[in-house]
């Protein structure tokens, strides 16, 4: 149940990470109300939906509120504590458990929600091909800048850079500067 800490997020053998995400759930329990993990469907590889998790960050809303809002700075709906998870991207933990349940990988296009996915398609050209790729927690679009309010178009550009010059090297000059990039920028909010 999404109203849960589930200890499993921890990374088997890691109990490094375990005290970090103990200490965020306690902080999210005692600053505001509501479930410490926020669930949402998203799209992924070949199109198939499943449900990723993060840290709540923002006050219950009503049920579905969240899948066709797009988050901005200084959104009214951002508890406290949540504006420092969405900031240092603390909130994105969670998603490990995607990872270790097949949904998700470490780098890949972001996943997005059904709406926008449908949206984005009638949009943007060649949206759907991003979906070729088994989506990630960070990818070359957000070391690049494109997370947060940016262009979905400059963000597909990356994603489709990203899926014809894949190659290991590619992946750990993403994972590199997410580590840094990730607790300092701008357009995480």
């Amino acid at each position: 149940p999404e109203t849960l800490f589930c200890p499993c997020l921890c990374v088997p053998g890691d109990f490094f990470s375990a005290p970090l995400l103990i200490l965020l759930a306690v902080g999210m329990r005692l600053t505001s109300r509501g479930p410490i993990l926020f669930r949402q469907e998203r799209v992924g590889l070949n199109g198939r939906t499943f449900y990723m998790y993060k840290f709540r960050t923002m006050r219950v809303g009503k049920p579905g509120e969240s899948d066709t809002l797009w988050t901005t700075r200084d959104d009214p709906r951002v508890t406290r504590l949540g504006a420092i998870l969405r900031r240092t991207s603390l909130d994105e933990l969670p998603q490990f458990f995607n990872v270790l349940r097949g949904e998700m990988s470490v780098v890949g296009p972001r996943p997005e929600r059904p709406h926008f996915v449908e949206k984005f398609m009638s949009e943007v050209a060649q949206y759907n091909r991003r979906h070729y790729l088994k989506v990630g927690i960070t990818g070359w679009a957000q070391v690049n800048g494109w997370r947060g309010d940016t262009s979905i178009a400059e963000r597909v550009a990356c994603d489709l850079h990203y899926l014809s010059h894949w190659s290991i090297w590619l992946d750990i000059r993403i994972i590199l500067p997410t580590l840094w990039r990730g607790f300092t920028h701008k357009n995480a909010y």
